[in-house]
């Protein structure tokens, strides 16, 4: 039984249509001097390309 990789899962997000988004890190520090909305625009969520086989290692359960 292969457990669930923690760390991967609180950075992932899997849609009901089976996309996987993920927040890219780094995006907090050196923001304090950038416009309000510039700061905004990067809180996106990015969607990631792997496969299923790749997503099964370390999230089984999804």
């Amino acid at each position: 039984m292969t457990k669930t990789n923690k760390s991967l899962q609180k950075r992932l997000k899997i849609t009901r249509s089976g996309k996987v988004l993920i927040r890219k890190g780094g995006k907090i520090h050196f923001r304090a001097k950038q416009k309000r909305s510039k700061q905004l625009g990067k809180k996106r969520w990015e969607e990631l390309n792997i496969g299923k086989k790749e997503l099964g290692q370390y999230l089984p359960n999804a």
